[in-house]
């Protein structure tokens, strides 16, 4: 589903020092997975790095949520008064793990967001992957049943963790994506962006 080859070279350099955008980011801030990735984020502004994107400072966002660089990502996310920045902000407090905070950036995401149709698609998938994990979802994404899950699988890890892990990447990819893609680009499933 993530295609790195769709990104600067830059970007794909700095994704390439974990995982090339597959990794399974933990539920809980830890330390920042790459030193690396911190000092040439560091260097870079966001207008470089994502050039012609829908969502350059929400794109920068997300590269810092997924080297788990919170204290970046929140200062980046924090400034950026829209849904996507309001979106990054809530991953970093669910992160954190602040799950008030977390529900009250959500809520200023609003009830739809253009990922969510394939969120919810992928969701499902992982889910049915794990079905010992007991996971299922509304017909429609709500980021705070999710939230609910991740707290869930934080208070008792279990096989609901590793599905909430996934679901987790699986969010980013596409939130990534769409910040990081122009304006009028197809998300990632292939779907008309609006």
């Amino acid at each position: 589903m993530f295609d790195l080859s769709r990104y600067g070279e830059a970007v794909r350099e700095l994704l390439r020092l974990e995982g090339a955008g597959e990794r399974l980011m933990p539920l809980v801030a830890g330390p920042c997975s790459s030193p690396e990735a911190r000092r040439r984020l560091g260097q870079l502004s966001a207008k470089e790095l994502f050039a012609g994107a829908r969502a350059p400072e929400a794109a920068l966002a997300g590269l810092y949520v997924y080297f788990s660089c919170w204290q970046e990502a929140h200062q980046t996310a924090q400034e950026i008064a829209t849904p996507e920045g309001s979106y990054w902000h809530a991953i970093v407090h669910r992160q954190e793990p602040d799950a008030g905070n977390a529900a009250y950036w959500f809520h200023r995401v609003g009830r739809f967001h253009p990922i969510f149709p394939a969120l919810r698609r992928a969701a499902a998938e992982i889910a049915s992957a794990h079905a010992a994990a007991g996971i299922a979802f509304p017909e429609n994404w709500d980021p705070l049943a999710f939230l609910q899950v991740c707290e869930q699988a934080r208070r008792k890890p279990s096989s609901l963790e590793q599905a909430a892990r996934e679901i987790q990447r699986a969010e980013w990819q596409l939130l990534f994506d769409y910040c990081a893609r122009p304006a009028g680009a197809s998300l990632a499933e292939g779907q008309p962006a609006p």
